[in-house]
Order: C-alpha cells, then structure tokens, then sequence
C-alpha cells in the first residue's frame, strides 16, 4: 500500500511517499482509508520533538476517514460501514489502516470523508478542553488564540454549540480573519495589542475562557485578557516557547490555568473516547455543530502538507485526499 513515511528526522523534507507492507488486522477494525487529517504534532514528529519518539522509518498521520474492510465481533461497526478513527499517534496517512475498535466511530451520513478525516484530533480536544477542562457555561465569552488553525478553527465552530455568547478569533493576518468569520468568529482581533482589542470589545470586563495552543509571548497578555475567575486552557505551544507563569497574577482576580491534556486523558479514562463521540454525533448529524471544511492535499503532498503546519501558513485543518 501506499503511504507517507518519515525517513529521518529533518522535518516535513523527510517525508517520503513509498510502498509498505499493510498492517495486520488482528483483532483490529481495518479500514480503507480515503482521507487522512493533518496535525501539529505530525511537524513535531518528523523533528524527533514531539514526547512520542519512534525511530524512522514509520508511517505518519493519526486520524483518519474511510470504509471499513473488515472488523471484530462486537467492535460496534461492520464491513463497509463509514467511520472516523484514531490511530493514535501514527500509521494514519496511508491507504489501510488497523484501529482498535474504541478508537472507530461511525461517521454521519452528512459528513464526508474529508470532513471526517479532520474531525476526531481537534474536535475532541476542543469538547474536552471547553467542557471537562474550562467548565464552559452558557452566556460566557472564549478567545481563541491561533484561531485560523485546527485547534482554532475547530474552537470557534464548537463554542458556541456548548454555550458560548461570543467567540473572538486572535489572527495575525487579513486572509486569516476571512478564515476566522466564516468558522464562526462573532470578533476578530489581531495578535498585535489584542489585550487592549479585548479590553475594548469587554468593556474592561475580559473573557471568560482563553483557549491558548500558541503559548510563547502571548501567554501573560492572556492572564491579563481574563474576567475575575476566567480558565486559560493550555493546549499547545505552536509558537514555539514555553511560557512561564508568575502564579501571583493568578491571585489577583482569582484566575486559573488549566492544562488540557486530551491524549493523556483518553489514555488514562477507559470509555472517554466513546463518551465524548455520544454528545458530538448527534450535533453533527443534525448540523447543529457544522463539519470542517478542510484544506486538502493529495498524498502525494504530504510533505508540504505538514510543512504548512510547521510554517503556520495554513488557515483551517489541513488533511491528505487518501483515494477518491
């Protein structure tokens, strides 16, 4: 089969698209994939730094969309069936795919492939941040930060589905706002002086959620962009550095940092996985929470796909056209 595999360690250059052996199905669900989604930690991988570290060669990608070829008794889904799965952190960017049966869920009828492929990596992080992590309560208002990214833009479809009043999108560009207001965005703001943009937009009052996968220099304007008892959710650090955090700031107006650790959680909570899919399937079902509408590359782009993450020049999820 073909798929996307990292030869060595030196970025999205050393992707290669080649042959490989399909994987053993063993008790899995196997499925053909059409579309594999396109992460942050797939640029992190192909560089040795995300925490999870194989050794090259291996195949990258860990979401998926396609059909299922085959499955075990009791795995919830059968042959032929639609599905969206995780594999979890690797082996997703290619033509098959074997799934444990918790990590397959079946796919609504209204989504499509590539939709799907985009779905399960953020939409569940962002469920799990805005309602376990940041206790998300009807009339609040959430800043998302990187907001023309997966993360972002998977944020500003689902915030207000959950509850939230008003969604401002930090940006850094004119192309990226386009992108924010059309995922859902009710403000945008750009990156440069958005505490004061917030501060304006609020009344001085700030947000209540701040939903951060940037960190770096922005970090402590965000403490500051809080409302007395506001989250700032920690998903990421696709800028770059690690912030630091001065704990005294969270005394002043009783303010939290939280960290969301989705892939630890699910790891951790048996039947999580299943839990979170029972509450977004039927809003994406009904079209209450609207499907992605991904920048798709085919396969054969991998390399350059994962390099628009790297280079932030993406605006929205990015996933790989598997088969037509």
């Amino acid at each position: 089969m073909r798929a996307a595999v990292v030869t060595r360690l030196d970025g999205p250059d050393g992707i290669e698209v080649s042959d490989v052996d399909e994987p053993d199905g063993d008790g899995a669900v196997v499925v053909d994939v059409h579309a594999a989604g396109v992460a942050f930690p797939d640029a992190l991988l192909t560089r040795g730094l995300y925490q999870y570290r194989p050794d090259p060669p291996f195949v990258l990608g860990a979401e998926v969309a396609g059909v299922v070829r085959s499955a075990p008794d009791g795995a919830g889904v059968a042959p032929g069936d639609r599905v969206a799965g995780l594999t979890m952190l690797s082996g997703g960017m290619a033509e098959v795919v074997a799934v444990p049966p918790d990590q397959v869920f079946a796919l609504p009828d209204r989504v499509g492939f590539e939709a799907g492929a985009g779905l399960l990596f953020n939409d569940l992080t962002v469920h799990f941040a805005l309602t376990e992590r940041g206790r998300l309560r009807a009339g609040e208002t959430v800043l998302v930060h990187g907001a023309a990214g997966g993360i972002g833009s998977s944020t500003l479809r689902m915030a207000p589905v959950l509850g939230a009043e008003r969604v401002i999108a930090v940006i850094s560009s004119a192309e990226k706002a386009a992108a924010a207001t059309a995922a859902g965005a009710t403000d945008v703001v750009y990156a440069d002086g958005f505490k004061d943009a917030v501060k304006e937009l609020t009344g001085g009052r700030g947000v209540n959620i701040v939903v951060d996968p940037v960190g770096g220099d922005r970090f402590t304007d965000s403490l500051r962009s809080l409302a007395p008892a506001g989250r700032l959710l920690v998903i990421g650090f696709t800028g770059g550095e690690i912030p630091t955090v001065k704990v005294n700031r969270l005394l002043l107006n009783n303010i939290d940092v939280v960290g969301v650790g989705w892939g630890a959680w699910a790891g951790t909570h048996p039947g999580s996985l299943a839990a979170q899919w029972a509450q977004l399937e039927p809003l994406l079902a009904s079209g209450r929470l609207p499907a992605p509408e991904p920048i798709v590359y085919p396969l054969e782009q991998a390399a350059a796909a994962v390099a628009a993450l790297e280079n932030r020049t993406a605006a929205g999820k990015v996933v790989l056209r598997i088969r037509d």
